[in-house]
């Protein structure tokens, strides 16, 4: 179920990206087209202060103020400073319920990337949310353009990629390349290949997107690269990571764990043999691979944490891994985040069983106070 509405956005994304037009040069974008977003706000004074957390976590994030902050994939997004919890909804402002990706500008506003395209502001009182649900032209006459510039922030959102910085927001379109052409004239679903799973701004401020069938496209504030060999392509990207060594991690859902470590590209799933063939052939889950990967994070240690869609969670020292499943406290086998905490703590927020936290020697629920 978790990806039904993944499926509905990307087939709007068909509709919408028919009448978008890019003007480019080498591959590199020049002019790139804005949507007319309408601009809700939304006051309110009572939020539902609640003692449950849905347990469907899609998203997990701790504000400058130590107050966390988890997303559902359908609930909306909950609000806990470790004393009360309140749920946030579309009631109150939120575009859409479902949390994709929630960070903090420097004023210390709360961004949420939504299911839909949208994006929601919190400034500590009032919901913002800006989207397109009218479906209107897009606009001609907003001057924006793909460029990587110092406190921006990037989004993605019901597929589509947005980015903001000084009070403007737009939405990008992905770079037109002989490849995105010769496809359209073959398949009408080819725009749907190319929606947004997972995004990175790394140390060095380029931008990684990872898509749902074309692998991952970097843009380094001049051009654009594809990354699409050794399986990355073909399956959607859901997860991308920067270790504190400069490696950029993705997780692909059915070819597996790759390393860039800035020259060459590895596919440590198919070098460990924990690849899951049967999945491509019939879809069938197999809790002892490491094929369909959902979150990767790195505690402090320097292991990597790798959540997984149907096989739990696996540590990677750089040459073993160790695997952990609900047998081992796990609190689900479907790990869709894994989020490192101020104190070097970690969570993961499961597809059917809220929150475990790892302390170091053991997992353990999360429960509320």
């Amino acid at each position: 179920m978790k990806y039904f509405a993944i499926l509905v956005v990307s087939l709007y994304l068909i509709r919408c990206n028919r009448h978008t037009t890019i003007e480019k040069t080498n591959n590199t974008v020049t002019n790139e087209i804005t949507f007319p977003f309408k601009e809700h706000r939304s006051d309110f004074l009572n939020p539902l202060s609640t003692t449950s957390l849905d347990q469907n976590i899609r998203s997990i994030f701790q504000d400058n103020k130590g107050i966390f902050w988890f997303g559902t994939n359908g609930a909306g997004v909950y609000r806990f400073d470790g004393i009360q919890l309140n749920q946030f909804t579309e009631k109150d402002g939120l575009s859409n319920n479902q949390i994709l990706s929630i960070q903090e500008d420097q004023f210390g506003n709360i961004w949420f990337g939504t299911g839909i395209f949208g994006v929601s502001k919190f400034n500590g009182k009032t919901f913002t949310s800006y989207t397109n649900k009218e479906r209107l032209q897009f606009s001609k006459n907003f001057k924006k353009d793909w460029k990587i510039v110092q406190k921006d922030l990037w989004f993605y959102a019901g597929g589509g990629v947005y980015h903001y910085h000084d009070t403007s927001f737009v939405y990008l379109p992905l770079a037109e390349t002989k490849s995105i052409s010769d496809q359209s004239l073959t398949s009408p679903f080819v725009l749907s290949r190319f929606a947004v799973y997972s995004m990175l701004k790394d140390k060095k401020g380029n931008v990684w997107l990872g898509t749902q069938a074309q692998g991952v496209l970097r843009y380094n504030g001049k051009s654009f690269t594809w990354f699409t060999e050794k399986g990355l392509s073909g399956s959607a990207v859901l997860s991308i990571f920067e270790d504190r060594r400069g490696n950029i991690w993705f997780g692909n859902n059915g070819a597996g764990l790759f390393r860039f470590d800035g020259k060459t590209l590895t596919n440590v799933t198919e070098e460990k043999q924990l690849m899951n063939y049967e999945f491509k052939v019939s879809g069938a889950s197999n809790t002892n691979t490491l094929a369909r990967i959902y979150s990767i994070n790195e505690d402090d240690f320097g292991n990597l944490w790798i959540g997984t869609v149907d096989a739990g969670a696996w540590k990677y020292d750089g040459t073993n891994l160790t695997h952990y499943t609900m047998k081992d406290g796990l609190s689900s086998n479907a790990v869709n985040t894994i989020y490192k905490d101020k104190n070097g703590q970690l969570w993961f927020g499961t597809d059917e069983n809220g929150i475990c936290k790892f302390n170091g020697i053991n997992f353990q629920k999360f429960n509320l106070p």
